[in-house]
């Protein structure tokens, strides 16, 4: 540090991402909110997300690529880019990710969804900032999975204990009425006693100006749909095409948003389908969703925790056609949201009868507003993070010379 500068509040946060946008862009969102409330404060996402160099980020919040990973259809994980095996990935990996915490001296960790990291890739680190008296953090989203799909999996990867012994809180970005995530789970009360339900994260438009994606063909209003990072979402792209492709009167164009990890071929097949229909334009990917969505007339998409925030901080009708496999986060999430009536939920038969999305269509924009459902709470999430950080930060103070003696050893 040079001479005469004083050491501002630092927050690291690890987003296990191997595939998709969700873990990234929550932590994004969050890192984002707490450089621009606090003006003292720098933070560091850990991630492997392959793309995130396409993301603007805000001064004092910066990232660590760490090498990617992705998981096989057998549960297996192999190198994305490198070619060397598994076990080298993810020991480099644990190394990066171990000296840069030793490195930046983080005063709050913030580790998303996975206790212990991908295979157990951040318990050194862990373990290192405990004894440090950094505060360590756990960040769940609203919704993990099914009980009957999370309780062995937590228990296969031996969990509990790094609960119990090395988590000081767990932030749940959510509310205990729509879901537990940890429901199913024999927990004890010391761990129990950690949760701090904090709302879901608002979301806004991005600062700065805006660089729009050109459109051709169609023109705000529209309906936009969106799969996330598009890995999984064929299904749902095709059906909405297959919609406009047999039924030339639907009333309001449609902007396709395909994802950055949705297959190539499927990619190219999709983007020729929607060339050919007046009312359909399709795009790969653009970093910044928000103005997207801030000027549709509805939303279809697939219910992710992002896209589910997005709806809800814009206040656009939205019809969620959420998958079941290999999670049934997402179905949990939209069965929810209709039963309170922040959205409609429209359910994959394996069918996908171009009429039944064609009427869903036509109904979407008439609709209710999400505003018109009272939930207290329901968009406070930043705000109570913050506040959550603010007492971290208050009750954790290490004078310099004990940061320093502890870096040493």
């Amino acid at each position: 540090m040079e001479e005469g500068m004083t050491r501002g509040a630092r927050v690291l946060i690890y987003s296990h991402d191997t595939f998709g946008l969700g873990h990234l862009r929550r932590c994004r969102t969050i890192a984002h909110w707490l450089v621009e409330q606090n003006k003292d404060m720098s933070v560091i996402i850990l991630t492997g997300s392959p793309i995130i160099g396409s993301f603007n980020f805000r001064a004092r919040v910066d990232f660590v690529r760490i090498p990617g990973v992705i998981k096989l259809r057998s549960g297996d994980y192999t190198s994305l880019s490198l070619l060397i095996d598994t076990e080298e990935t993810l020991a480099l990996r644990a190394s990066i990710i171990k000296h840069t915490a030793e490195i930046f001296d983080p005063d709050i960790f913030i580790v998303d969804k996975e206790p212990l990291g991908l295979r157990g890739e951040v318990t050194e680190t862990l373990e290192m900032l405990k004894a440090r008296g950094t505060h360590l953090v756990l960040g769940l989203r609203d919704i993990m999975d099914e009980p009957a799909a999370l309780v062995p999996e937590w228990q296969r990867k031996n969990v509990l204990p790094s609960l119990r012994d090395l988590y000081d809180q767990i932030w749940v970005y959510g509310l205990p009425q729509i879901c537990d995530p940890l429901e199913g789970i024999d927990l004890p009360k010391s761990v129990r006693r950690k949760m701090v339900y904090t709302g879901y994260l608002h979301r806004s438009l991005p600062q700065g100006p805006e660089k729009p994606t050109p459109l051709h063909k169609i023109a705000a209003p529209y309906l936009l749909v969106t799969t996330g990072g598009g890995g999984d979402g064929e299904d749902v792209v095709d059906w909405v095409l297959r919609a406009y492709e047999n039924d030339k009167r639907l009333p309001y164009p449609a902007l396709l948003v395909l994802g950055p990890f949705m297959h190539s071929d499927r990619q190219a097949e999709f983007l020729a389908r929607a060339a050919q229909l007046d009312k359909v334009e399709a795009i790969t990917f653009d970093a910044q969703m928000e103005h997207l969505m801030s000027r549709a007339i509805g939303v279809v998409a697939m219910g992710g925790y992002n896209t589910f925030c997005e709806i809800v901080s814009f206040d656009k009708p939205a019809l969620i056609i959420p998958r079941t496999r290999p999670r049934m986060e997402q179905y949990l999430r939209a069965a929810k949201a209709e039963e309170l009536g922040l959205a409609a939920m429209l359910e994959d038969d394996g069918v996908r009868d171009w009429r039944r999305m064609a009427t869903a269509l036509r109904q979407l924009p008439q609709q209710s507003q999400p505003s018109e459902v009272v939930v207290p709470g329901l968009l406070d999430g930043l705000n109570n993070v913050n506040r959550l950080v603010q007492q971290a930060l208050e009750r954790g103070r290490r004078p310099a010379s004990l940061r320093l003696a502890q870096r040493k050893r």
